[in-house]
């Protein structure tokens, strides 16, 4: 759960003075600006040593921009809280904390940021655990349970229904409240691949499900679906639409599979049964065994070894950058990704002079990020950093650099000099 004002003063000894100190810290900000609410976005814990006038004004713009709590240091421009900002920022409900000057504002702003780092992980383990067990489900028992399983990790209504609009499964069925009116929206939309409506006091989400399925998922829960539900919805779906697709000859079902598969893959998501590290590769005809799918007109094959054109080494969470280097390597005409990075023509110099000014940890970070084509959160999670980290170490190789990692030429530089520094 997000860290609240009042867990944080408990943890860092803070006196609560004043007002709501319940709601959860988004972010911490420390301003002495008269009037910093142009530069918040809502959910911050603003940090003040007084500088500015702290009145009745100054907190009710803070209310108004969505401030959750106001810590206030002492021991520097005052020796304690000033009974008027303790007053207003009671009758307003905006949480007051006392900071003492042994506690510095950057110890506050760094368990702010680690229960975030924290609450981030747990979500996305849990929402791993929760794609690999829909897999599972589908794999194990079908439509059915898939249905069941998804109910039970959103904690509410799951409906099947296929293309003319009939229940196939479900599971607490009367959770999911309005179904024609929301399919008739659908329908009348132009060709929505999802909706979502609130009614009856629930939420209700609708995801259409494949062109060979033909058929809509419904989902009813109590609060509306955040991104990780979304993401659990959407993988559902992609199981749904394969199971029911199963009435085709099994060769075929297990292709489609493997396809689907090799979707969750690409997209990040792990899948039982592969090997710690292997290669993407591209190739004309599948294997005898282990695992292979196709995607856009093309065999792909994860393995160790095999006879196609290869990526680099890549993990279950980094099979799209395998897949793009596999691509690219097939294009070029080479065997490899390898031997792709090998014919670049980029001089030793010039490599060694772009990247004298970042260290071994920065140039890595930045291969990572520039292989996602700074893309922010995958690059995080193959590195094994929050994005924040990410984010820093990224500003940091730009103030080495003397360059903004924005431009494209210069990531086309690094990109060519960090593969002649890896030969």
């Amino acid at each position: 759960m997000p860290i609240t004002l009042r867990d944080l003063a408990r943890t860092l000894a803070l006196p609560v003075l004043a007002g709501d100190v319940s709601r959860p810290v988004g972010w911490v900000h420390g301003t002495e600006l008269a009037d910093p609410t142009p530069f918040l976005e809502g959910g911050e814990l603003l940090l003040t040593t007084g500088l500015p006038a702290v009145d009745d004004d100054y907190v009710r713009r803070l209310v108004g921009a969505g401030v959750v709590g106001l810590g206030f240091g002492t021991g520097l421009g005052h020796d304690s809280v000033p009974p008027a900002l303790v007053a207003a920022a009671g009758d307003a409900g905006l949480g007051l904390v006392e900071v003492p000057r042994e506690v510095p504002f950057i110890a506050i702003s760094k368990a702010v940021s680690k229960a975030l780092a924290a609450d981030e992980y747990a979500a996305l383990t849990r929402t791993s655990e929760a794609q690999r067990a829909l897999t599972r489900a589908a794999v194990r028992t079908g439509v059915a349970g898939v249905v069941r399983r998804l109910g039970r990790w959103v904690d509410g209504g799951v409906v099947l229904l296929d293309a003319a609009g009939l229940p196939v499964d479900e599971h607490n069925p009367r959770q999911v409240p309005g179904l024609s009116a929301g399919l008739a929206r659908l329908r009348t939309a132009g060709g929505l691949a999802s909706a979502a409506f609130e009614t009856g006091g629930r939420h209700v989400f609708l995801q259409v499900l494949g062109s060979r399925a033909g058929g809509v998922l419904a989902v009813g829960t109590r609060d509306p679906l955040d991104a990780a539900g979304l993401s659990v919805v959407n993988t559902a779906a992609s199981l749904l639409t394969l199971a029911l697709a199963r009435n085709d000859a099994v060769d075929a079902a297990h292709r489609e599979l493997r396809s689907g598969q090799l979707v969750l893959l690409l997209n990040g998501i792990p899948v039982e049964g592969l090997p710690e590290r292997f290669r993407v590769f591209l190739a004309d005809e599948p294997p005898v065994s282990g695992f292979w799918a196709e995607h856009d007109g093309r065999i792909v094959v994860l393995a160790q070894d095999f006879d196609g054109v290869a990526s680099s080494e890549v993990d279950v969470r980094s099979v799209a950058r395998g897949y793009r280097e596999a691509r690219q390597a097939w294009k070029a005409g080479v065997r490899t990704f390898e031997d792709l990075a090998g014919r670049l023509p980029v001089p030793e110099g010039f490599a060694r002079a772009l990247l004298r000014p970042l260290d071994a940890e920065t140039r890595e970070t930045v291969r990572i990020w520039l292989a996602h084509h700074g893309s922010w959160d995958p690059a995080a999670a193959e590195l094994g950093i929050h994005r924040h980290t990410l984010r820093n170490r990224i500003r940091r190789a730009e103030q080495a650099l003397g360059r903004s990692l924005g431009s494209p030429g210069l990531r086309a530089e690094l990109w060519l000099a960090l593969h002649r520094e890896g030969q």
